[in-house]
């Protein structure tokens, strides 16, 4: 296994002997890959949802070009958000 050197705040350096002496962990070794394991799902999770915002911005777009929208008011504005939020039948 790849060695690697880090460094680590105290704060940091505190909470790994934290978990160490809770004996949530085995070595500091072990806490560090399961934060890389953790930061990996979070990369992948925050792909996942830029990658559904860019399909709901094109389907925005697809919608304004077909004329597919609501035009509200200033004034009017609160109420119809209320409206979107409110639940079905109200």
């Amino acid at each position: 296994m790849p060695t690697r050197n880090v460094s680590l705040t105290p704060e940091q350096d505190a909470f790994i002997e934290e978990v160490l002496k809770n004996g949530e962990y085995q070595s500091a070794s072990e806490a560090v890959r399961d934060a890389v394991r953790a930061l990996q799902q979070q990369r992948a999770l925050d792909a996942l949802k830029l990658d559904r915002l860019r399909l709901s911005i094109r389907a925005g777009v697809e919608a304004l070009d077909r004329g597919d929208y609501i035009e509200v008011e200033d004034a009017n504005l609160d109420a119809y958000l209320d409206s979107l939020a409110a639940p079905p039948g109200h």
